[in-house]
């Protein structure tokens, strides 16, 4: 199974830090946040990742090149001229990299110890898997509901943002700026999406505060 790291966004939210270096090369624990999942899809089983750049993309390219340091090849697709496509649009312009089986996406910008799944399969008519964790303080309410394994537009669970896709899910989406959830809740009202709920370490590093709370508890750890 192939993933892709969405790593395109403009970290407007960790300004100053973003003014100078992309977030998914902020450092967590001494090392690029981009970096931690790379090394745990490739201890996952991953080979084949997919890295959408845009802000300060090229500093990606540099950092990382083909991927062959930590066993894997990485292709980019590069939005660097339209600027970042959004989260769908994304996807969907790197869709001829990623093939016609069902692929892992991971948010760039979130941390956490969930062991990614390189077989994961989805059922016939599934076009989408979701990771749900619980509500954490800057997200109280929650994005979606899990009822018997099938993910429902309800609040009580955050989506984490590590999802598997069967690329049907995008049929149809036109090139150009897009954005994921109106395509789930579209494909849950048909009962599409199933989902999990992972109760293991997760954290949405949308902030400076943020990075520097999951530095300190790394720091405490090791």
């Amino acid at each position: 199974m192939k993933c892709m790291i969405l790593a395109a966004g403009l970290g407007t939210r960790m300004r100053p830090l973003t003014d100078t270096t992309p977030k998914p090369l902020l450092k967590v624990g001494g090392i690029p946040l981009i970096l931690w999942h790379i090394e745990r899809l490739a201890h996952d089983g991953f080979t084949d990742i997919v890295i959408n750049i845009a802000h300060l993309g090229y500093q990606i390219q540099e950092a990382l090149g083909d991927g062959s340091e930590w066993g894997v090849n990485i292709t980019y697709s590069d939005e660097q001229e339209e600027g970042a496509l959004e989260s769908a649009g994304g996807i969907v312009k790197a869709l001829p990299l990623l093939g016609d089986e069902p692929f892992l996406v991971v948010n760039g910008d979130i941390w956490s110890d969930y062991d990614f799944q390189d077989h994961r399969k989805l059922a016939d008519g599934i076009l989408a898997h979701l990771v749900l964790v619980p509500n954490p303080e800057h997200n109280p309410d929650g994005d979606f509901a899990l009822i018997d394994n099938k993910v429902v537009d309800a609040k009580a669970y955050t989506f984490s943002g590590i999802g598997y896709y069967s690329p049907k899910l995008f049929d149809g989406v036109p090139y150009g700026k897009s954005a994921l959830a109106p395509l789930l809740r579209a494909a849950m009202k048909e009962g599409k999406v199933t989902g999990e709920r992972y109760e293991g370490e997760w954290l949405d590093i949308g902030t400076p505060e943020r990075l520097e709370l999951l530095n300190a508890q790394l720091m405490n750890r090791y």
